[in-house]
């Protein structure tokens, strides 16, 4: 889904607010990776090298600190793999004083471009399995998860039947496909015209991310959480591929559902601009650690191309 826009938009102007870090203590890091807020200017540089990992991720002699004892999982979405997808957000969780880690799942294989596209349920058994792999290496009992678009909605299939509830603690959701899509009209108007017949051969988790696809019907029945995870939804009304917008949101025990624009009216961010957007990035890592917020800031983002003026640090 994310693909197709950045195609369309890859030879847009992109103001890019590059080298611009999160304030972190000198006891975390002497040297903060540098973070840029261009989702669209990174993606068109990264998407082509799949196996790289975002900046500071897959060290896997990382040790959780004790501020931070969850490793932080990412989960790329529909169309993207581990490189493009967490160009932004890796680097200032690093900075943060995190464990990172990404991988890439469904695509034709894992070292192909694009990702995503395979089954959902599928690709929530290679979750389950990166996760094991995390927790081996770093000694911790459990991970935190931070997912956008299918990536903040698959994780719900392995800890719902996949035994992950065991092994999470949170879940963060950056506009996720919680309740489907109907792109607008365009996914109920290509299931009435028979086009997802074509478009399953070459996309299942397209048509798996339709509204009232049987996969999601399975996924909601009996309640959208499960006990002992802590959800959290960051989501906003610009997003024209999760529609409607509120389809991301989730009800439930231990849910929070933020919508960006109400807490900062000039954010327009979008489907693709929310996995870099500051004010999300922000709600992101409040989420994770409650205890220690940083201030979530307010600057003007416009739909696709990011951040129009400087980014303040926090």
């Amino acid at each position: 889904m994310r693909r197709t826009l950045t195609r369309l938009l890859g030879g847009a102007t992109v103001a890019a607010v590059a080298a611009t870090a999160f304030t972190i203590t000198p006891a975390v890091a002497a040297t903060p990776l540098p973070v840029s807020y261009n989702f669209l200017g990174q993606a068109t540089t990264t998407a082509l090298t799949p196996t790289t990992p975002p900046p500071g991720a897959n060290d896997f002699s990382c040790k959780p600190s004790a501020q931070h004892p969850n490793p932080v999982v990412l989960v790329h979405g529909t169309f993207a793999n581990m490189s493009d997808n967490w160009q932004t957000a890796s680097p200032i969780l690093v900075n943060h004083g995190y464990c990172v880690f990404a991988f890439n799942y469904g695509g034709p294989s894992s070292t192909f471009p694009i990702q995503g596209i395979g089954d959902i349920a599928a690709g929530a058994g290679v979750l389950s399995t990166f996760v094991d792999k995390v927790r081996s290496a770093t000694g911790a009992a459990k991970v935190d998860l931070v997912g956008h678009s299918q990536g903040g909605m698959m994780p719900r299939y392995y800890l719902k039947f996949l035994g992950g509830a065991a092994k999470v603690d949170k879940l963060v959701g950056l506009a996720p496909s919680n309740h489907g899509t109907t792109l607008n009209g365009i996914a109920t108007l290509g299931s009435l015209f028979g086009v997802d017949a074509v478009l399953s051969t070459v996309c299942a988790a397209c048509t798996e991310q339709e509204a009232g696809s049987a996969f999601l019907t399975k996924l909601n029945s009996g309640g959208d959480t499960v006990p002992g995870v802590t959800y959290t939804v960051i989501q906003g009304s610009h997003d024209e591929i999760v529609t409607p917008y509120t389809s991301a949101f989730l009800t439930g025990p231990n849910v929070t559902n933020i919508t960006v624009d109400q807490q900062c009216s000039v954010d327009m961010a979008d489907h693709v601009e929310i996995a870099s957007d500051p004010t999300a990035m922000a709600d992101m890592l409040n989420a994770l650690d409650p205890a220690h917020p940083v201030t979530v800031p307010c600057v003007p983002v416009a739909a696709f191309t990011g951040p129009t003026g400087p980014v303040p640090t926090f």
